[in-house]
């Protein structure tokens, strides 16, 4: 549920930044004028900005452009370059236009602030990978010098040059000369882990670099189930066949032979005597049949 207007209450922004604030409606103030203006009084606010009194066809050019979306029930403001001046009250405003019916209105206040902000104040790495710093700073700090530091050791700190860069085999440093540089620490190690600062003239502000271990790999044995036809027991791969193998094979079936020969003297010899021992005992008639 709207009541007429609403807005952010207070919205703060970076000096030298852009700023854009989103004002809501009712319905019924779909075709009415949208106004932006200057203020803590509605009777007494300065007027920047009118959806029926557009300034130019390009609002990146304008210190403050609005504009009308009836569908989505919001129109925007945007505000440029923004100073630290610019600091104070503001209002959206639907106009009603009748003398007996005040305008719709919503105040916000806006805080200009300059110094330096960090997009991200906690980063992590992989051992052997890299990270980025992304420090932002106001528009005064734009020529000053820009430095990267580990906290509690100064004399670790890196500068950037004229050309505003700096490049070396674990640290590259770039200033876009407008309102952002960024820290690049490559191929972490694990003492690289702990706080730093990034600054930018009088101005730093902390970062926490954290570097976690490589992952070791190690070999997994996969199984697949087995099927009814496949035997449960192991059996080792055959061994290549070598001359050496095949040595041993002719040695051990020289050694059969032999041993089957004198197997088969002796039961030759053993079967000659007992015939002969037959022979011998044999009575007088038996002999005189083999003699005839």
């Amino acid at each position: 549920f709207l009541c007429g207007v609403t807005t952010g209450k207070e919205l703060a922004v970076m000096e030298g930044q852009n700023l854009t604030v989103p004002c809501l409606y009712e319905p019924q103030y779909a075709s009415y004028v949208k106004y932006w203006c200057r203020g803590s009084m509605r009777e007494f606010c300065s007027s920047l900005a009118r959806t029926d009194n557009p300034r130019s066809a390009n609002p990146a050019e304008d210190k403050v452009s609005i504009f009308d979306d009836p569908v989505q029930l919001v129109f925007s403001v945007t505000m440029n370059n923004l100073k630290e001046e610019d600091s104070g009250w503001y209002m959206c405003g639907v106009e009603i236009g009748g003398i007996w019916s005040a305008d719709v209105v919503a105040f916000t206040n806006i805080k200009v602030i300059h110094g330096m902000s960090v997009v991200n104040s906690q980063l992590s790495g992989e051992e052997g990978s890299s990270v980025t710093v992304e420090c932002i700073y106001s528009e005064r700090y734009r020529q000053s010098e820009k430095k990267w530091c580990r906290s509690g050791d100064w004399s670790s700190c890196l500068l950037t040059s004229s050309e505003g860069s700096y490049d070396d085999t674990s640290v590259a440093i770039s200033d876009d000369r407008t309102r952002t540089f960024t820290i690049t620490l490559k191929k972490l190690e694990m003492k690289d882990t702990g706080w730093y600062w990034c600054s930018a003239g009088q101005q730093q502000i902390a970062v926490h670099v954290l570097v976690t271990p490589r992952p070791t790999t190690t070999a997994v044995s996969v199984t697949s189930p087995l099927t009814p036809s496949q035997s449960v027991a192991y059996l080792p791969p055959p061994k290549p066949n070598t001359k050496e193998s095949w040595n041993s094979h002719s040695h051990i079936l020289e050694l059969l032979m032999v041993c089957a020969s004198l197997i088969l003297l002796v039961g030759l010899a053993i079967l000659a005597r007992k015939l002969w021992k037959l022979h011998k005992h044999d009575p007088p008639e038996m002999k005189a049949r083999l003699n005839v």
